[in-house]
């Protein structure tokens, strides 16, 4: 079974969650730190890396020799990746988004693709945990092609755990596409509220199963599992402030680390994910 651990902002423990759930399904689980812009599931599960591969993405190089200038290039990128200057296509490469249009654009057959480095993907094992996450490298404008790398290095395990990037932009699509169900995490402020109903809406369009895990569940005052009731929205864990939590977290420990009491909660929680999810 794949389970996405997702969010409409960040900072509502989606991260922990994911860590703590892959840790408490224990052997034959893996984690995927889809968060490739800033993964940090290694930060608290310390695996041991054993491969790591650098990642391209094919991007146009232009034939002098063969180019005239006429511009075509240039009116099929939607991305404004290319422009013509002095009768010549200037490629602005941290604007183009490796779709291809550009070379079967072209009439003349100038432009070919060639690899250009975009970040990299790594595997490597916890314990009995297998892991693999993707590292973006700096000024990359999109992150989708290195999730979908990422996700293809899902062995067949019995169970894996997506955490994705938050928001409810193309990376957490791209993210949350393909999994079985999709555990949302919030927090209930005004902001996790509004984001929240940004994130079901979006699960929606995409036909995700979801159901919903409250952070820091004490802080707030109902408006949340209200909105949930009268949406049907499952909540299948609160969690309150805890400052113990909070301090494992900065040291770079699970939640399980600080309350392993919560692991039985979470195997609960799997277990009442829908049948039809599995």
């Amino acid at each position: 079974m794949r389970v996405a651990v997702a969010s409409g902002k960040g900072g509502t423990g989606k991260t922990s969650l994911a860590c703590a759930l892959a840790r408490a399904l224990g052997p034959g689980a893996a984690l995927l730190d889809c968060d490739v812009e800033e993964p940090d599931c290694a930060l608290f599960i310390k695996p041991r890396i054993e491969r790591e591969a650098e990642f391209t993405v094919p991007v146009p190089a232009v034939d002098s020799a063969k180019c005239d200038g006429c511009g075509r290039c240039a009116e099929v990128c939607v991305y404004n990746a290319i422009k013509i200057f002095g009768g010549r296509p200037f490629l602005f490469a941290h604007m183009c988004h490796s779709c291809g249009g550009c070379a079967r654009a072209c009439p003349r057959k100038a432009i070919s693709e060639v690899p250009r480095v975009s970040g990299k993907v790594r595997q490597g094992r916890a314990g009995d945990l297998y892991f693999a996450d993707g590292i973006m490298a700096v000024g990359e404008a999109s992150p989708v092609r290195l999730i979908k790398a990422v996700k293809k290095e899902a062995p067949p395990a019995r169970h894996v755990i997506v955490d994705c990037p938050p928001g409810t932009s193309c990376p957490m699509i791209a993210a949350v596409t393909g999994a079985n169900f999709c555990l949302l995490v919030s927090e209930p402020t005004p902001f996790g509220l509004c984001d929240l109903k940004l994130a079901v809406e979006t699960l929606k369009k995409i036909g995700v199963p979801h159901a919903l895990v409250i952070n820091r569940s004490d802080l707030g005052e109902g408006e949340m599992e209200a909105w949930c009731a009268s949406k049907g929205i499952r909540i299948l864990l609160k969690i309150p402030f805890d400052r113990e939590i909070a301090a494992a977290y900065s040291r770079g420990e699970t939640l399980l680390e600080a309350r392993p009491e919560y692991r039985e909660k979470l195997l609960a929680l799997f277990s009442a994910l829908p049948e039809d999810a599995v």
